[in-house]
């Protein structure tokens, strides 16, 4: 079973005292980032959250995003005088300068920052914080499913990919004999051509020989590269969704290519590798977005 990195989830709860609303998206990325949007009134509780995201999320870039609205008198408005009184005068003074007309002074004094403050009463706000944080699993578990269903059909591409690799090898595998009588052919020319020259030397001869052979068999790497693809496929069978594993087996895989494509010396199997290489480009890129 694995889990795409794409995911997004939504959840709301309201009663008569308040309604929230959370939204999670997620997005592939290397590690576990999260980026929380909460209310000023719970701005103290964005660790907290980030701790509740990362049990659930494990991997991939998240954004949370609250929206609270407190419907009971659990805040209290209040005007700050002496600090309207300062912004009015000030204000005053740069109209009365620039004979600008002061009809809207009042209202932007308003706005302006510390006019006006909020009184909060911290034990109903700590019990809306829990029905919050109910919120935001519900979201975080909504999301969790839905990266789940993702995940379904990206098994799917990601196993097909695998048996086209499998069935590419197979025609390796299938073509490797006529390449050894190729190469044996050729080999057999040149060991007749070299030995009745008069610059034979018998210990340098084997010793080049005993290279050459074992520069040629792809014997192991066939083995190697069989025994990869039906690891991937375990991999991705098993119960909890392992990204980071399946990109290191993806690794292997595309060495036991490379080492075939170069030791093969023959045009048919080096189009094969090429075919391979194509459908494992296809693994990697599906991959970065597994969790």
């Amino acid at each position: 079973m694995i889990k795409s990195m794409t995911g997004f989830g939504s959840a709301r709860i309201e009663n008569e005292q308040m309604a929230v609303t959370v939204d999670i998206k997620t997005l592939n990325s290397k590690y576990l980032d999260t980026i929380i949007k909460l209310p000023n009134v719970f701005s103290s509780k964005e660790i907290e959250t980030k701790g509740l995201i990362g049990d659930l999320i494990k991997r991939g870039k998240a954004t949370v995003v609250v929206n609270y609205e407190n419907r009971s008198a659990v805040s209290q408005m209040k005007v700050n005088q002496t600090v309207v009184t300062n912004y009015y005068k000030e204000f005053k003074t740069v109209a009365d300068v620039l004979k600008a007309n002061d009809a809207d002074i009042f209202r932007m004094i308003m706005n302006m920052p510390e006019a006006i403050s909020n009184r909060t009463d911290k034990n109903l706000v700590e019990q809306d914080w829990q029905i919050v944080k109910d919120a935001i699993l519900q979201a975080a578990d909504s999301c969790d499913d839905f990266r789940m269903q993702e995940g379904k059909a990206l098994e799917k591409e990601l196993i097909s990919y695998i048996d086209k690799i499998s069935t590419l090898l197979t025609d390796v595998e299938k073509r490797d004999p006529a390449r050894v009588i190729y190469i044996k052919e050729r080999l057999n020319k040149q060991i007749s051509d070299y030995i009745n020259s008069e610059q034979f030397d018998e210990n340098r001869f084997e010793q080049e020989l005993i290279y050459y052979i074992e520069k040629l068999d792809i014997s192991e790497e066939k083995v190697r590269l069989k025994n990869h693809l039906v690891y991937f496929i375990e991999t991705i069978s098993t119960s909890t969704s392992n990204g980071k594993k399946l990109g290191f087996i993806s690794q292997e895989i595309g060495r036991e290519i490379n080492t075939i494509g170069s030791k093969a010396n023959d045009t048919e199997i080096q189009r094969l590798v090429v075919n391979m290489k194509e459908e494992l480009e296809k693994i990697k890129e599906q991959v970065l977005n597994v969790v």
